[in-house]
């Protein structure tokens, strides 16, 4: 089965063997669960209890209404690994979006480190008293490494989507990082891992496009280089650093941007122009998206087309990561006002 079609039954709710794991037999299926029972020994032995500041406040100066800006998610938008908040993906958006929009950025990190799609429902509920302008949403690794029912995961994902773009908000979602590249994780559940994060991500994408959403493949962030560069990884060999959240936002932040309006389009230009292929059905979209670090995914109309058997199209982009200013940078040129 295509990744296209494994996507399209996981966002659909369809029956699904779970990641092939049925397929390999008894004995390696109990290889696979201890080495997932060490690989989460090592890495919460390592890992620090207490996240980072959430660094929520309003960054900027100006007199315009702030935009509102929430971070949801797992413990990948809070930040765990990094002890400042300035190192966050969070504070790094919001001090760049801030310079971009020329107004002041609140900042409302409801994100939950150890959470999975299912608590997306009680940050939300949280999320709509902000009355968001754009929302940042990081999930899907603690569902693929707790092994929770992939279709039951994108289901509440695609449900949070729907409930804050129903409110207004723009909503841009970062999909399941690539698992392969952790290095606790031993081989052959690494191979796995990746497998599953990857079908994970591409159900994710066409899950949030249909919602109303648009994602940003994280993918391994930077290829074969965040596999190979310790300095991407926190001490605990499994969370970013701080170098490696920096990457993140740069992937993330174009798509924020552009979502409520902000990004320039010089920022892109020099890129190549939409080819034959860049607009797919969502599904297709979603399984190139999911091996694509970087890729954006949104809702488009093809004339004439209309949705067809295969579902909405959607139009694939590659944006130039920008360059963010560096914790000590930021500390010294953003003003951050607490919310009390």
């Amino acid at each position: 089965m295509t990744r296209a079609a494994t996507a399209r039954r996981l966002a659909t709710g369809a029956a699904y063997s779970g990641g092939s794991v049925g397929l390999v037999g008894a004995a390696l299926y109990a290889l696979l669960r201890e080495e997932a029972r060490a690989a989460r020994r090592k890495v919460e032995a390592r890992t620090s209890k207490d996240g980072p500041p959430s660094g929520d406040g309003i960054y900027g100066r100006g007199r315009g209404k702030p935009l509102v800006f929430t971070v949801l998610g797992d413990s990948s938008a809070v930040g765990l690994g990094v002890e400042r908040a300035t190192e966050t993906p969070g504070v790094l958006i919001a001090a760049a979006l801030t310079e971009l929009a020329e107004r002041p950025v609140r900042l409302v990190r409801l994100a939950v480190s150890g959470a999975v799609s299912r608590a997306l429902d009680g940050q939300v509920d949280k999320a709509l008293t902000e009355q968001p302008d754009v929302a940042l949403i990081m999930i899907g690794a603690n569902d693929v490494t707790s092994r929770a029912r992939p279709a039951a995961s994108v289901r509440h994902l695609a449900d949070a989507v729907r409930r804050l773009s129903a409110a207004g908000c723009e909503v841009v979602v970062g999909t399941c990082p690539d698992l392969g590249t952790i290095r606790p994780i031993a081989q052959p559940l690494r191979t796995f891992a990746r497998k599953w994060s990857r079908d994970m991500a591409a159900a994710q994408t066409i899950a949030v496009v249909e919602a109303g959403g648009r994602t940003v493949s994280l993918g391994s962030v930077l290829g074969p280089a965040f596999a190979s560069d310790r300095s991407m990884f926190s001490v605990d060999e499994f969370h970013p650093s701080a170098v490696g959240y920096a990457q993140a936002a740069a992937v993330l932040l174009p798509s924020v941007a552009d979502a409520v309006g902000v990004w320039p389009a010089t920022a892109d230009r020099g890129l190549r122009p939409v080819r034959r292929g860049t607009v797919r059905p969502v599904a297709q979209a979603a399984a190139k998206a999911a091996s694509r670090t970087g890729t954006e995914v949104q809702a488009t109309e093809v004339r004439g087309s209309g949705t067809g058997p295969r579902g909405p199209w959607a139009l694939l982009r590659r944006r130039r990561p920008t360059e963010l200013l560096s914790p000590e940078q930021m500390e010294e040129s953003a003003e951050a006002t607490v919310v009390g």
